[in-house]
């Protein structure tokens, strides 16, 4: 392949005004004599950067056309599982990555990762997609083997007859990349069709996705205070740009709380920020649930710890928001309604362009003026924190008094709640003396 030319970015920039594609003279496999690939970077609306490769030899008339993801490998993974008992389900969008598995246990039928590009299309849309792949290469069968194509052509009839929703089923999207979408109709109210699960991806997954794995490195002992005293600094590289950064973390007690892990990456490069919030402590025996009437504009300046055990849930505007979402956060009480409506409204892929809904528009618009009134003090409403690790935290304005306007309530976690929480799977009886063993 030959170069290029020049010392320049390969790419130009999204925003200029002249962001043609790039030409490289380049091999052509077909009939060894040099072509011409034309490589264009662009960005999907709603969806993501791509680069576009089109390979073309005007010796022997040889072409190829590829797609490849250029966006940006999100910090955790996330698995979609949706209850599809109706044909409006199959309408549903979905945005669904290369490296993303599709399932459906009711077939026991699963698309593995890398077997098909990336792709914005409906639920209808990937079970057609999955009828194709299957008939593809049926006419062959055919011929070769007639015993196997009746089977597949049996298995093709109960895939199309999922279109029908006779009988409910199950669609399960699990992408390590956390890149992969399934639309929400009834946002920003709860779905309750659709489970959304997101997860620290293991090293078999990191590697798959060609991230280097992690690997612990002993660190000498330190006391509490000097931990508690010292800022930490570790090299990381920034989320939106990739350029390398530097994360800041800290040991810090919260008054009438627990001691919490706030860790802050800065980017010089791109100027993004972020932060997140771990806590220093073990889970609680019991949940928490907290709740605040908000009745005055100075409710918004209390401190607030939300783990990322923590949903969030505002009875009035028939909103909830499920843990792991929005991640751990020690912000104030605007700060996390702020997020909340950026999440829900702004960066709603549905939310505008070809793939919205008037009504469904006009339902997040309303949303988002409701919770505005809420940030400014016109509107009263109740915010509940319910976090089953028992890890969160909202700021009494009359400590060490009680709060009038506060209620915090202490639960029994079910066994769902500690399903999530991987605690009914953990064993530590005698610990200690296997680990001596070892």
């Amino acid at each position: 392949m030959a170069d290029s030319g020049g010392s320049g970015p390969m790419f130009p920039d999204l925003g200029a005004e002249d962001s043609g594609p790039t030409l490289i003279e380049s091999l052509c496999m077909n009939c060894l004599q040099n072509g011409m690939t034309r490589l264009l970077l662009t960005k999907i609306p709603f969806f993501k950067e791509i680069i576009v490769s089109s390979f073309a030899c005007e010796n022997c008339g040889w072409v190829n056309n590829e797609i490849q993801s250029a966006g940006k490998i999100q910090e955790e993974g996330v698995q979609y599982k949706l209850l599809v008992s109706s044909k409006e389900d199959l309408n549903r969008e979905v945005v669904k990555s290369d490296c993303a598995t599709t399932k459906i246990p009711e077939l026991d039928f699963e698309i593995p990762p890398f077997t098909q590009k990336g792709a914005l299309s409906t639920v209808e849309g990937l079970i057609d997609r999955a009828v194709a792949g299957l008939e593809q290469d049926q006419p062959t069968r055919k011929a070769t083997d007639p015993e196997v194509a009746l089977k597949i052509e049996e298995f093709i009839e109960k895939l199309m007859k999922l279109k029908d929703v006779e009988v409910p089923f199950t669609l399960i999207i699990d992408d390590p990349s956390g890149n992969s979408f399934v639309e929400n109709p009834y946002a920003p109210r709860k779905d309750e069709a659709l489970l959304i699960t997101q997860y620290k991806r293991d090293s078999a997954q990191d590697s798959m996705l060609g991230l280097q794995a992690c690997t612990e490195e002993e660190t000498p002992q330190s006391s509490m205070d000097d931990l508690r005293n010292e800022v930490l600094q570790f090299g990381t590289n920034c989320p939106e740009c990739n350029a390398p950064a530097e994360t800041n973390m800290k040991l810090v007690q919260i008054p009438h709380f627990k001691e919490v892990i706030i860790m802050a990456t800065n980017c010089e490069a791109c100027g993004h920020r972020t932060n997140e919030v771990k806590s220093g402590g073990a889970t609680e025996p019991l949940g928490t649930k907290i709740t605040l009437r908000i009745t005055d504009p100075s409710d918004m300046s209390r401190d607030l710890l939300k783990s990322e055990t923590c949903a969030i849930s505002i009875p009035e505007l028939e909103f909830e928001l499920g843990m792991g979402i929005l991640g751990g956060k020690f912000t104030t009480l605007e700060g996390l309604l702020t997020d909340v409506k950026e999440l829900i409204v702004a960066k709603n892929p549905f939310f505008a362009g070809d793939s919205s809904a008037p009504e469904r528009s006009e339902k997040l618009r309303e949303f988002g003026q409701k919770l505005n009134e809420i940030i400014s003090g016109k509107r009263e409403a109740h915010i509940i924190l319910r976090d089953s690790a028992g890890n969160s935290y909202l700021q009494n304005l009359y400590a060490p008094d009680p709060d009038p306007e506060m209620k915090i309530e202490k639960y029994e976690r079910t066994f769902e709640d500690n399903e999530e929480l991987g605690l009914n799977d953990m064993n530590t009886e005698d610990y200690k003396e296997q680990k001596l063993d070892k």
